[in-house]
Parts: C-alpha cells; sequence; structure tokens
C-alpha cells in the first residue's frame, strides 16, 4: 500500500515536472514577462476577481509544492495585483500550504529511507528539533535570503509535527511576504531582487531571525531570574559552591570547585563515600571476589588439583568485607578533602533558599548549591512486608550469619550479584524474577549466558514468578508468588529486596522551594544539569537517569564546572557512551545500544560476534565463556553499540569505549596490537570477524582470478 502511494506521488510529480520544462512554463514566472504582462493582469483581476485569486493561489501552490522557480516573482505580482494587504494574505496562506504540501511530500517519500540509514547520525538532531524545532525553524523563516524550498525538504526529514510546521511557517514568513508584496506595489520600476533584498535589508532579516533564538535564551534567564526574586540575595555569599552528599557525585564537584580556588563546603549526615564506599560497589566487589574463589576452588579439578579442602566462617568473609570499606576509606576521607581545599561538615543539611543551607544550625550562604543526595533501595508494596525482616542492599553488610535459605527479590544487576555470590558462599538461594529474564536491559542471549551460569551455581531461579504477599506459618516465613495462574510458596530463613532504587529528594528542603521532579521521582535537571532553579544542580542517583557511579562522577563535572561559570558559558552533558558493567560469573559490560534497542528504536545495523570460548587466554584461564557482540552502520566500521559477556567484562569494553568516543572503528581496533595472551585479544578477534563478513563472495572470487593469473604470468 504504502508503496503504491509512493509510486502515485512520484508519478503525479514527475507529470508536473515534465509539464513545465517541456512546455517551457518557466518564461510566464520571469520579472519580464510579469511587468510586459502586468496591465493584462490587472485588468483580468479587475473583471474576475475571485477568479484570479482562486487560479493565483493555485499556481502559487502548485510552484511552491513542487519547489520550483519563480517563487519570488510570483510573490511580486501579487503585490502589482492585489496591493499591499490583500496581496500579502494571498501570498502567506498560499506559501504555507505549498510548503507544508512539500514538507508533506518530502516525509512521505524520503524521511523512513533517511532516518533508517542515517538515524544514528540523526540522533541529536532530532532530539533538538522535538525540543526547540519551532525555535529553529522560525529563525530560518525570517531569513528570506535563505531557500525556502530547502527548509520545506529538510524540515521533512525530521520529527517535526505537521501543525507546527505549517503555523510556525505562517508566522515565520509573514515579515520576509510583506517586503517582497511591498516590492511588487512597484513592480514597473524593480529590475531585479537585488533591489529588493538589499546588504541592508538581508542584515536587519539576519538580525531578526536571531530574535527567536536569542528571545529563547532571554526567556529563561527571565525565568531563572524571576523564580529567584522571590527571595533575598545576599550581598556577599561565604562560598561558591554548596554540596549537599559526599558520595560520587558530591565528591567530584565539591573537589573540582576547591581545585579551581572556589570556596566550598561538602555536607555530609552519614558517611564519606555514599552508597559505594559503604554500601555498594566497593562491599559488593569485595564479596564477589571472595564468592569467586570459592567457586574456583570447586571446579579444582579442571585446573589440575584432584582435591582442595577449604574452611571458613561466613561471618569471617563479612568482616573481610568491612576490612576492603576500611582500606579505601582514606581516599573519600574528611581528612583527605580538607588537605585538597574542601570545609566537609558533618550534619543534616537543609535548603531553605536558593542561596542558604542551614546545618548543625548555622547558615551557610552560597553562589550555587549542589545536590548529590544519591539514592535507597526501593521497597515493593507487597502485602505483610512490614512483617519480615528484610534486608537491602544497604544492610546486607551488616549480617554476620549465613543464611540458610536466602531468598532474592529481583532479577536485575543488583540482585543478580549477590544472588550469586551468596549461593558460592554456601547459601540455599532462590530468586524470584517477575520479568521473562533475568537481566532484562540486555540481550536475550546474553540473559541466558546468566541463567545458565546461576542454575550451574545452584540457584534456583524463579522467572515470571510475581511476588504477592508475606506470611507466616509454623514459625517460618513465606513468600507467595503468582506463575501462570498458579500460586506458588517459597520458604526462606532471609530475604533481600533489589528492586532498584529510589532517589533521595526529600527531608532537605527541595519540596518547599518547589523544585521539579521528573515522572520517575528523580530531580528535572536540563542538559546543563541545573534544576529549575539556575543555581541549583543536581548529579547522581538523585538525578538519573543513569544511576552507576562513574555517571554520578561524570555528572559532577559538569555541575561544578556549570555553576563555577555561570552565566557566560555552560557545557552540555554527554551521555553517548556510556558504559556500565554487571559484575555476575559471567560479567556483562556494555555501551551504546544493544540488538533489543537498536530494533525498538529502528536503526539498522550489523551485529558481529566473537566467541570466547576460542580465545587461548581465556582456555588458559579456564574460561573459555562468553563473546563479544558488536553492532555497526551497516556497510561501515562505525559501532554503534557492544555487549561483551565473560571474565574481565567490564576492563576488556574499555576499548570498545574509546573507539565509539573518538570517533573510530573496527578497522582501527584490527590494525592495532595486542598482546598475546590477553582477554582483550578478544576486541581484535571480533574486529576480524567484522573485516571477512564484509568481503563477498564476488571479491574472493576475484582475488583467485588474479592470484591464478600471477602464478602463471607475473
Amino acid at each position: 500500500m504504502k508503496k503504491a502511494k509512493t509510486i502515485i506521488i512520484l508519478s503525479v510529480i514527475a507529470g508536473f515536472l515534465w509539464a513545465f520544462f517541456h512546455f517551457d512554463l518557466g518564461q510566464y514566472l520571469t520579472l519580464e514577462y510579469l511587468k510586459d504582462q502586468q496591465a493584462n493582469f490587472s485588468v483580468f483581476y479587475k473583471e474576475n476577481t475571485f477568479l484570479a485569486i482562486g487560479v493565483y493561489s493555485l499556481i502559487y501552490i502548485v510552484s511552491a509544492a513542487l519547489s520550483l522557480p519563480g517563487a519570488a516573482w510570483l510573490t511580486l505580482l501579487a503585490g502589482a495585483l492585489f496591493g499591499l494587504v490583500t496581496g500579502t494574505i494571498i501570498v502567506s496562506f498560499a506559501s504555507t500550504i505549498g510548503a507544508t504540501l512539500a514538507f508533506t511530500i518530502s516525509r512521505l517519500l524520503l524521511r523512513d529511507w533517511v532516518q533508517n540509514k542515517f538515524g544514528g547520525y540523526l540522533k541529536s538532531f532530532n532530539d533538538g528539533v522535538k525540543k526547540d524545532g519551532g525555535f529553529y525553524l522560525f529563525t530560518l523563516r525570517l531569513i528570506p535570503a535563505f531557500p525556502f524550498f530547502i527548509i520545506n525538504l529538510v524540515m521533512g526529514l525530521t520529527p517535526m509535527k505537521t501543525f507546527q510546521f505549517y503555523w510556525v511557517s505562517q508566522v515565520g514568513m509573514l515579515a520576509g511576504t510583506a517586503v517582497y508584496v511591498n516590492a511588487g506595489t512597484q513592480l514597473a520600476q524593480i529590475e531585479s531582487l537585488k533591489g529588493i533584498l538589499s546588504p541592508e535589508i538581508i542584515f536587519s532579516f539576519v538580525l531578526l531571525g536571531i530574535f527567536p533564538l536569542l528571545t529563547k535564551k532571554l526567556l529563561a534567564f527571565y525565568k531563572g531570574r524571576k523564580i529567584l526574586s522571590r527571595f533575598k540575595k545576599p550581598k556577599e555569599f561565604e562560598y561558591n559552591m554548596v554540596v549537599i552528599g559526599a558520595g560520587s557525585g558530591g565528591l567530584v564537584s565539591s573537589y573540582i570547585g576547591a581545585a579551581t580556588k572556589g570556596k566550598v563546603a561538602l555536607i555530609e549526615k552519614h558517611k564519606m563515600g555514599g552508597d559505594c564506599l559503604n554500601t555498594g560497589c566497593v562491599p559488593s566487589k569485595a564479596l564477589i571476589r571472595s564468592a569467586k574463589f570459592m567457586a574456583d576452588i570447586k571446579k579444582c579439578q579442571s585446573l589440575g588439583f584432584k582435591n582442595v579442602q577449604v574452611e571458613f566462617e561466613f561471618s569471617d568473609v563479612m568482616e573481610r568485607v568491612q576490612r576492603v570499606i576500611k582500606t579505601v576509606e582514606p581516599h573519600d576521607s574528611i581528612e583527605r578533602y580538607s588537605q585538597l581545599g574542601v570545609e566537609c561538615l558533618t550534619g543534616e543539611a537543609k535548603i531553605v533558599s536558593p542561596y542558604e543551607v542551614q546545618v548543625n544550625g548555622k547558615t551557610l550562604t552560597t553562589k550555587n548549591i549542589i545536590v548529590a543526595t544519591g539514592a535507597r533501595p526501593a521497597i515493593p508494596p507487597i502485602e505483610g512486608i512490614e512483617e519480615v525482616d528484610y534486608l537491602t542492599s544497604d544492610t546486607v553488610w551488616s549480617i554476620r550469619e549465613k543464611p540458610e535459605k536466602l531468598l532474592v527479590i529481583g532479577g536485575g544487576p543488583i540482585g543478580s550479584e549477590l544472588a550469586q555470590a551468596f549461593c558460592r558462599l554456601g547459601c540455599e538461594v532462590t530468586q524470584v524474577q517477575r520479568g521473562k529474564r533475568l537481566l532484562p536491559r540486555e540481550d536475550p542471549e546474553i540473559a541466558q549466558m546468566a541463567y545458565d551460569s546461576f542454575k550451574k551455581d545452584g540457584i534456583n531461579v524463579l522467572l515470571e514468578h510475581s511476588p504477592k504477599r508475606f506470611y507466616k506459618q509454623d514459625g517460618k516465613d513465606f513468600l507467595e508468588c503468582e506463575h501462570q495462574g498458579q500460586r506458588v510458596q517459597i520458604q526462606f530463613d532471609k530475604v533481600l529486596l533489589a528492586l532498584g532504587r529510589k532517589a533521595n529528594t526529600t527531608g532537605f528542603g527541595l519540596e518547599e522551594l518547589g523544585v521539579e521532579l521528573t515522572p520517575r521521582k528523580t530531580i528535572q535537571v536540563d542538559e546543563y544539569m541545573r534544576t529549575n532553579y539556575p543555581n541549583i544542580y543536581a548529579c547522581g542517583d538523585v538525578a538519573g537517569p543513569y544511576q552507576f557511579t562513574h555517571i554520578a562522577a561524570h555528572q559532577a563535572w559538569y555541575c561544578a564546572v556549570n555553576s563555577l561559570i555561570s552565566p557566560f558559558y555552560g557545557f552540555k552533558v554527554d551521555y553517548r557512551t556510556v558504559p556500565w558493567c554487571t559484575y555476575t560469573d559471567p560479567e556483562v559490560a556494555r555501551s551504546g545500544l544493544n540488538e533489543v534497542e537498536a530494533k525498538e528504536q529502528g536503526i539498522p545495523y550489523e551485529v558481529t560476534t566473537y566467541g570466547i570460548d576460542d580465545l587461548d587466554r581465556a582456555i588458559t584461564d579456564e574460561a573459555a565463556y562468553g563473546l563479544v557482540k558488536v553492532l555497526t552502520e551497516p556497510g561501515k566500521d562505525k559501532i554503534i553499540g557492544v555487549t561483551i559477556a565473560g571474565l574481565h567484562a567490564g576492563d576488556i569494553i574499555a576499548e570498545y569505549v574509546a573507539a565509539m568516543k573518538n570517533g573510530f572503528g573496527m578497522n582501527k581496533i584490527l590494525s592495532t596490537i595486542h598482546i598475546y595472551p590477553t582477554l582483550a585479544e578478544s576486541n581484535k578477534y571480533a574486529a576480524g570477524n567484522w573485516k571477512k563478513n564484509q568481503v563477498t563472495e564476488k571479491t574472493l572470487a576475484w582475488g583467485e582470478r588474479i592470484n591464478r593469473w600471477r602464478r602463471v604470468y607475473v
């Protein structure tokens, strides 16, 4: 059906164009012809007013829709025939209708092809059009020296709505239309367009075109000033920056502020280092390392040992976790940051105005505030949960007695990492996941690798099980789930809730100020990490959209730098190559798009894989499992996404992250020397597979012919 419509549209356009050029209709749209026939046109208009308007409008609409030359001359004719007011009205509507038809034709014929082929390149442009397309179009419409037919065709390729295109064009072209129509009232004196669009007039239109963008900036400035005007601004500020929260985001932003010789106060109510040091990355990776040792012991025979006996106390393993935290702790300590020039304060912060933060009964005045308060484990509204002594990723580190039967609710990264670690340390683990697979953000075959590994370790993985209620029976704890319409009972000693994290946005003044939140209840920030208050910034888990330590640090740089140089300049946060890793066995690391996301977004791609089971170093390490999966643009070596599953995947992926960030592709990776034997060689072999896939049978056949010829003649 769509193909038939396309053929019909192309046929109609081809017919009009053929007629236009075959019958040399362009001669009737020249200045000379219009001047010669001006008297005749005027007589016809007086005798047939409505017919003249209708015919003129139709000719104008068709000319604009087909992007035919002569629109400028037709506009002049409107002035000569209809006068300034009537001519401006007629041309305004005719030109906008014609432009919208050209926009629609471009959309029907070309948009899908262009977006499918170049969608990766156009993403930022498309996002800009969705957000500010009206401003950009209005600016271009105000500059008549810019070819309008190009604007019509290009805008048709974007996500801009047709109605928005119409009304913005209607308003934006009005000024230029009036200039041309007014000139047309003196048609007999016009020698060329140069007399109409003098350098002075063009410059005036350029200034007029810049006006809407300038207006947007001024409106944003005004909006910011208006929201701040409700508060008394101190004559002087004690600090350039007050940072609330000493996790990754708060530490980095305060460090940058102090390093640039700003006066910075950092407020933390609990422990320096935040979640990452105390309850997140550091303790979980310490636990995973101990669990990995136990997994290696269990496969000792594959490493050449007949039998290995290990005695351990669960409490000793958990104490080791605390020892690791204390070893890392000085990196994030008050002492270190005080030496770096940050004034560290322990206490609960309260934002009382955009310029004031209270802590320990003292009010600090500051030019900027950075909110880095992190997030906490989300507690699901499951019936009976208040009767259960549940654990979360925050509290699980306090246990010293091994749970014999551990129930883990959640199949995402946190739940999966901890489920596998505790299983390897001797717990009988049942993992409940509401969805169809573990690690639901990853491709199905990657999730299946994790599932197979979990089953091999002995985890009872229950997919598509929806928790309904907790209850006690005979002094024991149970969870009732629903699975395919059936009720399933699970008995447990301890339950670990791992169902995501909730941003910490309440209790320290944001509600009273009216700081805006997103639908996900994170702080709403713009591309400069600003809230709706121009001097209050947010970064890390409290801001989203990613909840990773390294992203918090990434955002913190923008918060710190933008707050210090505002309003003179600002840097937009860059999320183009966000990497992350789930530290299960196998590790799962990713950056950019995976195959599921590429399909959902309609982005064309080619897939190249390399099985790590074939890699020499993986074989020597008894880690011959996993794969490298790379998505590239069709026919090109540009990388649009990579997923790696295997030992140390989080380390191996760095090469691909660098490639995507700096614009080099598979050819460069292939030509890079990699040390043998290393796991990083898998990147080179994946690039080699990509290269082989680019070679066609025809190319190989020609190579065979040439080599056969050279064996005989050269």
